[in-house]
């Protein structure tokens, strides 16, 4: 990897576009302690402390408890995207513009922005008035609010933009980027906590050795299962066209064990907030939220196994939208493509979809194991300051390893010397 990266800073355009992507997320961090103006940020910080929102805060960089300009981060965008996928299994113009090659995929994405405006502008309208109601903006008036609405939406607007920038004239998934470094950013932060807990005796390094084990365990099944594919063979028969022949040679078709990524949890994750939220603004004295508290609260036996049963559900849902059986069969079928030992068309389409679900079962259950491994790793390590937990990992692995690709695949196009080796 550090090789990758000498030589990438070698060769010019390339070294220009890590640079662009350094100077990009050095942008984002600026923005994430510029706060937004009529908050008072001693008040954010008692009402959001706790676990509950732990998570977003660590893919916000710290912006979300700070309350800057990016405290909503990068998830409306990523809300309005999933959105978008779903409407074009609901609405077969979107899917037929999403095949139009460049032209519709710029309308595509020109909808996903004006979707992620609308998001954070209807999410910062609801977290202003639910500061409003506890008192955590100075000046409770119109014009206070709409200055902060405004101020959350722009900021979402930005970091869109940053990461489309990055996309385009950097290196890598620009969105992904703004969450690792968002992620990455805590690390100091967390590592300084847990050197207090040392040298106060709360850890011992005992613990501290575990919690490195367990760490480099998960790492290395991230990356087993990231890169992990089912290959299925395919044999092209052999056509004459003219005086030439043409086919006849095998190849497969890879389908990956973990296909759905990250995108489920963040949708389970999504969900289980929801009644903790309620019971967070809500009445504490009702029945009805002490039942959401008892029950939902992080860490919680019922909380962990409901939020394991939405994650393989999610990552289901998520396989089902994104890849279709019957579509990878007609095109195997069009190219005169065949699975060894099943019939083209219909069986074909069984066979993978057959395949895919046993594979889903498999990256659904991995998912839903990091998901919740936190809070095993909490209670064998006593380590609570490293908040960043197995979701964390899984992110910060797959965009690595995502990054690292490109960088080789550009360094490919300019030294045949590993080919030679």
């Amino acid at each position: 990897m550090l090789g990758s990266f000498q030589q990438a800073f070698k060769v010019g355009d390339l070294r220009t576009k890590l640079l662009f992507t350094l100077l990009m997320i050095l942008v984002f961090r600026i923005g994430a302690h510029v706060p937004v103006p009529g908050v008072d940020a001693n008040v954010m910080q008692e009402l959001l402390k706790g676990q509950l929102f732990g998570f977003f805060d660590i893919i916000s960089g710290g912006a979300f408890l700070r309350f800057s300009i990016f405290a909503m981060s990068i998830t409306p965008y990523i809300n309005a995207s999933i959105i978008m996928q779903l409407l074009r299994v609901i609405i077969p113009r979107l899917d037929q513009m999403a095949k139009e090659g460049e032209e519709g995929q710029k309308q595509i994405q020109q909808y996903i922005r004006y979707g992620t405006v609308f998001l954070a502008f209807i999410q910062a309208i609801g977290m202003s008035v639910a500061l409003s109601r506890f008192g955590a903006i100075i000046d409770p008036g119109f014009t206070s609010v709409m200055i902060i609405v405004v101020s959350l939406t722009a900021g979402t607007a930005m970091l869109m933009w940053i990461g489309e920038m990055i996309t385009e004239k950097g290196i890598g998934n620009g969105i992904s980027l703004i969450i690792f470094a968002g992620i990455v950013s805590g690390i100091p932060r967390q590592l300084s906590n847990l050197s207090q807990e040392i040298a106060g005796g709360i850890v011992g390094w005992f613990n501290i050795l575990l919690f490195i084990i367990i760490a480099l365990l998960i790492i290395a099944s991230i990356v087993a299962v990231n890169e992990g594919q089912r290959r299925i063979p395919v044999q092209y028969a052999k056509r004459v066209v003219g005086r030439k022949m043409y086919g006849g040679q095998s190849t497969f078709l890879p389908l990956k064990v973990n296909a759905a990524g990250v995108i489920p949890i963040i949708f389970a994750m999504s969900l289980m907030m929801f009644p903790a939220t309620i019971a967070m603004w809500g009445d504490q004295a009702s029945g009805f939220n002490q039942f959401l508290n008892e029950y939902f609260h992080f860490g919680s036996v019922a909380y962990n196994a409901i939020y394991a049963v939405l994650i393989v559900f999610f990552t289901y849902f998520y396989v089902a939208i994104i890849f279709n059986p019957a579509d990878v069969a007609d095109n195997v079928k069009k190219y005169g493509g065949f699975i060894p030992g099943i019939r083209p068309g219909r069986p074909t389409a069984e066979h993978i979809d057959k395949v895919l679900t046993r594979l889903t079962l498999a990256g659904g259950t991995f998912l839903a194991l990091i998901a919740i491994l936190p809070n095993f790793v909490i209670g064998l390590t006593g380590i609570t300051s490293l908040m960043f937990g197995g979701t964390s990992l899984l992110i910060m692995v797959g965009v690595a390893l995502d990054t690292m690709k490109q960088i080789e695949s550009h360094l490919l196009l300019r030294s045949y010397q590993g080919f030679v080796k």
